[in-house]
């Protein structure tokens, strides 16, 4: 790639790569998101020494080369997560599951490199009934294999509280120095699947008591945001809890869900 100048995306390739995000994800890429996108796909420019995201369109749009498809669409929708994000949520849910029996599932959808699940794995560990299991899913294979994984940076445990490292983790030695894995014992009750949430949900993914759908909402339109959720729901057991981004909002869907915390629903 010439160093003299950086390639531009233009318009055009632009539409065709809003149009290649809403087929493939549902996911509407506003104009204003040219900046981020041309951002994140330079890297592969670079990668595979190509002069301008023209050329790059035109091996995007070879049949042949579907796995480039779907690297674009990993590197546009893999969004910020990490450990015990907006913490009031899990609070909630340490006093929603005192007391309550098992056996529990809980859903992660959109759930990125496994931060979330995770999270939710410890926080059921410390206080939900003996018998529970966690679905983690998203649309990103490169993403769910760091998840399945479960391999982090030892300082993205910040966040946790007094003593759960120690409890929930494994601090790596030698060449894992600096990096934490969570517990067999954890790791075996999450697992984590490939779904595209714009499209049918399968049948053998069953019904669950909670289900987290957080701050990926923002992404969609409102007709998208409501099937989405009225997907979701369906497999939302009555009394289980929903819970969306603090951003994020469900007013005027008409869904039979009654709000019991900021950002927190009861299915009726």
């Amino acid at each position: 790639m010439p160093t003299s100048s950086l390639p531009v995306l233009g318009e055009q390739e632009f539409r065709f790569l809003q149009q290649l995000m809403a087929e493939a994800s549902g996911i509407h890429l506003s104009d204003s998101k040219r900046p981020l996108v041309a951002g994140r796909l330079m890297r592969r420019l670079r990668a595979l020494n190509l002069s301008s995201y023209r050329d790059y369109l035109l091996l995007l749009k070879d049949p042949t080369k579907q796995a480039e498809q779907r690297l674009v669409i990993d590197l546009l929708t893999t969004n910020e997560t990490y450990f015990f994000r907006e913490p009031q949520h899990f609070q909630f849910l340490a006093r929603w599951l005192d007391g309550r029996r098992g056996p529990l599932r809980i859903w992660s959808a959109a759930c990125s490199s496994g931060e979330e699940p995770y999270t939710l794995g410890m926080v059921l560990a410390e206080h939900g009934p003996a018998e529970w299991s966690i679905l983690g899913s998203d649309l990103s294979r490169t993403v769910l294999e760091k998840a399945e994984a479960a391999i982090y940076p030892l300082d993205e445990s910040s966040n946790f509280p007094p003593g759960w490292l120690k409890r929930h983790c494994l601090r790596g030695i030698g060449e894992h120095e600096g990096a934490f894995r969570l517990g067999q014992d954890l790791r075996e009750r999450v697992r984590f699947r490939e779904l595209n949430l714009m499209r049918p949900l399968p049948e053998d993914i069953g019904r669950f008591d909670v289900i987290f759908l957080r701050n990926v909402l923002i992404y969609f339109s409102a007709e998208d945001k409501r099937a989405i959720v009225a997907r979701l729901i369906e497999r939302l057991r009555v009394g289980g809890l929903l819970f969306i981004g603090h951003a994020e909002s469900l007013h005027g869907f008409g869904l039979p869900l009654r709000s019991v915390a900021s950002s927190v629903f009861e299915r009726l």
